[in-house]
C-alpha cells in the first residue's frame, strides 16, 4: 500500500492516522518507521530529533531521563499529532513510549494512533547500541530503559529478529485489517 492522499489511512476508517513505532533505545524504531512512512507515503518524525538539549546532553553523559524531564517533550509530541490529525495529514512516529502514562498523553485520538511496539531481547539490543555511531544515547542507558519498560496493553507486537521488510508489511497488513487498537501478538 503507498498511498500520498492524507486522508487515506489504509486503517480501514476514514481520515487521517498516526502510528507511534515504539520500544527501547535500539531496537529499530527509526529504522521501521521511516520504512513505513516511506511505503505509506506519510511523513516520518523521528522523536529523538525533539528532544530539548537539555536531555540530549543528559543522555550523551550517560543519565537516565526522568518524567519531569520527558513532560515537556511529550508535549511537542502530542501537540505534533493533534496539529497533524487537526489538519488531515497521518503520520509515523518513532518514540520510546516506555510507560504507560507517555502513552496516554501521545494518545491524542484512540481510534487515529496506533502503537507498535518492537519487541526484543536485551543482548540483540545490546549488541545494535554498541555498533551505533553518532547517536547520543548511550548503550549503557539501556538497562534504565528496559526497566523503565512498561509494555502495552494495545498495540501490535512484533519480534525485531524480523527482518525490517517483513516489520513493514505486518504493520501494513495490520493497519489494512484493523481500523482500531488491537492487542496483537508476534
Amino acid at each position: 500500500m503507498n498511498s500520498g492522499n492524507a486522508g487515506d489511512t489504509g486503517a480501514g476508517s476514514a481520515g487521517p492516522a498516526f502510528v507511534i513505532v515504539m520500544g527501547v533505545s535500539g531496537s529499530g524504531k527509526s529504522t521501521v518507521g521511516a520504512r513505513l512512512a516511506q511505503q505509506l507515503g506519510w511523513p516520518f518524525y523521528d522523536g529523538d530529533h525533539f528532544h530539548p538539549p537539555a536531555n540530549v546532553a543528559k543522555m550523551a553523559a550517560g543519565i537516565p531521563l526522568s518524567d519531569v524531564d520527558r513532560a515537556g517533550w511529550l508535549e511537542t509530541l502530542a501537540t505534533l499529532i493533534r496539529s497533524n490529525l487537526a489538519v488531515g495529514q497521518s503520520g509515523v512516529l518513532a518514540c520510546s513510549a516506555l510507560r504507560r502514562s507517555y502513552r496516554a498523553h501521545l494518545q491524542v485520538e484512540p481510534q487515529r494512533v496506533h502503537f507498535v511496539f518492537l519487541k526484543g531481547p536485551y543482548d540483540l539490543i545490546w549488541e545494535r547500541m554498541t555498533r551505533r555511531q553518532d547517536h547520543y544515547m548511550q548503550p549503557l542507558l539501556l538497562q534504565s530503559q528496559f526497566a523503565a519498560l512498561e509494555e502495552p496493553d494495545a498495540a501490535l507486537v512484533l519480534d525485531i529478529r524480523l527482518e525490517p521488510e517483513r516489520l513493514v508489511e505486518r504493520i501494513v497488513a495490520y493497519l489494512a485489517a484493523s481500523p482500531a487498537q488491537t492487542d496483537l501478538q508476534e
